[in-house]
């Protein structure tokens, strides 16, 4: 899912998103609860309609913002309150109110409101914490049985199992969640700072306990070989800022590995950027200008190299699927992660 926290894929517009083949994007409901605000949104008949974006949005709860403010919020057991990043001011999150909040947003899936660990967290407080987002969860769920769509079509409820790095608390947590019953299942609380084989592990203990004919999500994961190992794994969803952030930063995903468009060696390479993609990007500009165009800092670097990103982490999963119901993704997968390990070398210019 390309992430659109404000009501927008950065450097991208929709009618792109959707020539890329994007099927779905996310959107923030900390950042669009402040700004516009859930009543002017529902005062356009909703969020797709006042982004203009007929397909499927998840929104977050916004838990992962809120509670990485650190010194500008205070945790209870009735929810968190913190204070606006924009101008200071005083709010709440509780398990029924971004309930509600996402009911106005008009989002297809919805989640709950958790709160994600920072990493690394001692074995007390994790428990503590994770007692907290299930208790959290069954009121979400509460709240979510109790209302009603706002805009004529259903919405989903998503769990969110928390935990960190300890295997029994993710145990418990995920057990906790199928227990309540929800639409979807996410794995939080990951790429946070630990390992990637801590991370592989994690999921590894939370898959026997997901059930396997529902969406099980990793929130906020990953590089290209990071989704094909989560797969491997038994996850279907992801959501990553990296192929949007990484390609403002003139980074971009190919088959072949990352390339760092401003090394000099690109100076006078005219091929295109991903022989094998057909991308708008790759099927009309050479290496060579689109260097050029991040050294003089033009805005059309930035949309090319979001275009060509999106497209490539699109495709990816576009052969991943096919890979799996053709009963060749193990081999596929093992060929791909070697070839994406390869490094760009050369010297910045």
């Amino acid at each position: 899912m390309p992430v659109g926290t404000q009501g927008s894929v950065k450097a991208i517009e929709q009618r792109e998103l959707i020539e890329v083949g994007a099927q779905i994007i996310l959107g923030n409901t900390y950042h669009l609860y402040l700004r516009p605000g859930t009543e002017i949104i529902q005062s356009a008949g909703g969020l797709h309609r006042f982004i203009g974006w007929n397909k499927p949005i998840l929104t977050d709860s916004g838990g992962y913002q809120v509670f990485s403010l650190n010194d500008l919020r205070e945790i209870n057991e009735e929810g968190v309150t913190f204070k606006s990043h924009l101008d200071g001011s005083s709010h709440e999150f509780t398990p029924e109110s971004v309930v509600q909040i996402q009911r106005q947003l008009g989002s297809d899936i919805m989640m709950v409101l958790d709160e994600c660990a920072p990493y690394p967290s001692d074995l007390e407080y994790v428990k503590q914490s994770n007692a907290l987002t299930i208790r959290w969860a069954e009121r979400c769920k509460r709240a979510f049985e109790l209302g009603t769509e706002l805009y004529g079509y259903s919405q989903a409820l998503f769990g969110i199992v928390q935990g960190s790095v300890y295997p029994e608390i993710r145990q418990q947590s995920a057990q906790a969640l199928v227990k309540t019953s929800f639409d979807g299942y996410a794995i939080g609380g990951l790429a946070v700072g630990e390992p990637a084989d801590v991370m592989y592990s994690i999921i590894e203990v939370c898959e026997p306990i997901l059930p396997s004919n529902q969406p099980r999500y990793l929130m906020g994961v990953g590089t290209p070989i990071n989704l094909l190992e989560a797969v491997a794994r038994g996850v279907d969803m992801f959501d990553c800022v990296l192929p949007t952030r990484n390609g403002r930063n003139a980074n971009f995903f190919t088959r072949d590995g990352q390339i760092n468009i401003r090394n000099a060696k690109y100076k006078t390479d005219f091929t295109a950027l991903d022989p094998e993609c057909n991308c708008y990007t790759c099927s009309n500009f050479s290496r060579a200008y689109l260097r050029h165009l991040f050294l003089v800092r033009e805005i059309l670097a930035l949309q090319l190299a979001t275009i060509h990103n999106l497209s490539f982490y699109l495709w990816l999963m576009r052969e991943t699927r096919a890979a799996i119901r053709e009963h060749r993704f193990e081999e596929w997968r093992k060929k791909m992660v070697d070839q994406l390990k390869c490094e760009d070398k050369g010297v910045d210019i």
